[in-house]
């Protein structure tokens, strides 16, 4: 599989301007025909505001997703807001939803758990013969949804609105899901300015080793895979390193009241 990151600079609280400037994107992109899987970031068309009404998904926004993926024969994964939830939604080639997930862990630092609502349930689905694990920006720091789904899971996707300033927590952490899970993991992020925020991108995938399949840096545009994504080797690398099964359920809390 093809895979491709859609990183750009999204203006503020403008759903329309912002579809002009990703269908700019992807009609000048010379290998648009490789792509089969496009990954936009968290709240694609909005930027990541706590104005729920101008977060929330029109049909409109919806409709415009599913004609990308029906006019370029793409599957594809974007965030926006249904219902109060800040979702994951992917699309098939068809423009068929074939998964929603709503956010998790919501970030309260910057309100947002009083702006939106909490989704309760990790999702898990195949696309083109990957299982995927999706996930939104804060749900990447507790490691627990990422081991829940090791198993069963080849690929983990996060999409996100993850300041410049902890563009190093970004990466670190994006690179320990795939390691620590023997699976890939791509992460999705934006450029430019967001109210008072600044957003460096760095957009990547590593590989169940660890080794960066995409690096999109701080530029704006889309991020193709060089090498094809290949289930094959995730299931290589965890029978030469079977680290997954050695895993225990710690009994913390007992030895914690014994002590």
């Amino acid at each position: 599989m093809k895979l491709a990151l859609f990183q750009y600079n999204i203006k503020w609280e403008d759903k329309e301007a912002n579809k002009k400037r990703i269908e700019e994107l992807i009609e000048k992109c010379p290998r648009k025909s490789e792509i089969d899987w496009l990954i936009f970031s968290e709240m694609a068309l909005s930027g990541f505001t706590m104005k729920t009404a101008i977060a929330e998904l029109s049909d409109a926004d919806q409709n415009f997703f599913r004609d990308l993926a029906q006019k370029y024969n793409i599957n594809i994964s974007y965030g926006g807001v249904e219902n109060g939830f800040n979702n994951l939604i992917t699309l098939n080639r068809h423009g068929d939803r074939i998964n929603t997930y709503s956010k998790i862990h919501l970030y309260a630092f910057g309100g947002e758990d009083k702006c939106y609502k909490a989704g309760s349930k990790q999702e898990l689905f195949e696309l083109e013969g990957f299982r995927v694990m999706p996930a939104v920006c804060f749900d990447l720091r507790f490691p627990y949804l990422f081991w829940n789904m090791a198993e069963k899971a080849d690929i983990y996707i996060v999409i996100a609105a993850w300041p410049m300033r902890r563009a190093e927590h970004w990466m670190t952490l994006l690179r320990a899901r795939a390691v620590e899970n023997q699976a890939y993991c791509a992460g999705v992020n934006r450029i430019g300015l967001e109210s008072m925020l600044e957003y460096s991108g760095n957009s990547m995938c590593y590989d169940p080793l660890g080794k960066t399949a995409i690096d999109a840096g701080s530029a704006e545009g889309i991020f193709i895979s060089e090498a094809v994504l290949d289930r094959e080797l995730v299931a290589k690398t965890r029978k030469r390193f079977p680290f997954i099964g050695e895993r225990k359920n710690f009994p913390w809390q007992e030895n914690r009241h014994k002590s």
